[in-house]
């Protein structure tokens, strides 16, 4: 059985009726291989079929039309890291971590340590697989939050989608709906 991509490659024969049958070049069948076989990772690890010593957390796959882009396990361990010894530093105050747009640092997070207390805020509802911990965000309506988070988080991380500066300045009116007033630390991730 021949998949279109295999197919894309085949040259017509001269009997064929269709010659100006669209193909691939060689680099972009490629790159459609290199995709399809991401995909297709994905979603063998999304069904369950991950190795048991595998270290990196999976997580759903990015969607780059929700400017997307998960973190490595070196950087989400490190960030993780640095939250755990933010949180350890007063340990006569409960911390409460918000994490926004940034779903691959709360999962290290929850797994590094499970009690901790952190909410994901995310404007894609496939992350409500994490229950009450899962916090429907859009950027576009910064303060439209649960009351129970209002001046509640000790720590902020955001990631932006956007680094414009309309998605920056709605994102620092949320910040400031969830900042205790008793100095927060506030983690502004941008990419590059």
């Amino acid at each position: 059985m021949s998949t279109d991509v295999e197919q894309q490659q085949r040259p017509e024969s001269a009997g064929d009726e269709d010659d100006d049958r669209p193909a691939l070049s060689a680099r972009a069948l490629e790159a459609l291989r290199e995709f399809l076989s991401e995909q297709s990772a994905a979603q063998s690890f999304a069904g369950g079929e991950a190795e048991e010593e595998e270290e990196e957390v999976r997580l759903v796959a990015e969607d780059w039309r929700l400017s997307q882009f998960w973190y490595d396990r070196i950087t989400a361990e490190t960030l993780a890291e640095e939250i755990r010894r933010i949180c350890d530093s007063d340990p006569s105050s409960p911390s409460s971590v918000a994490c926004i747009a940034c779903p691959t640092l709360y999962v290290y997070l929850k797994k590094l340590n499970p009690d901790i207390s952190a909410n994901l805020l995310e404007y894609d509802k496939r992350f409500e697989q994490y229950g009450d911990d899962f916090v429907y965000y859009d950027y576009n309506q910064p303060e439209e939050l649960p009351a129970v988070l209002k001046h509640a988080c000790n720590i902020i991380v955001v990631d932006p989608p956007y680094l414009s500066k309309e998605c920056l300045e709605k994102v620092a009116q949320t910040v400031s709906f969830l900042a205790r007033p008793q100095g927060p630390f506030l983690l502004l991730l941008t990419g590059n």
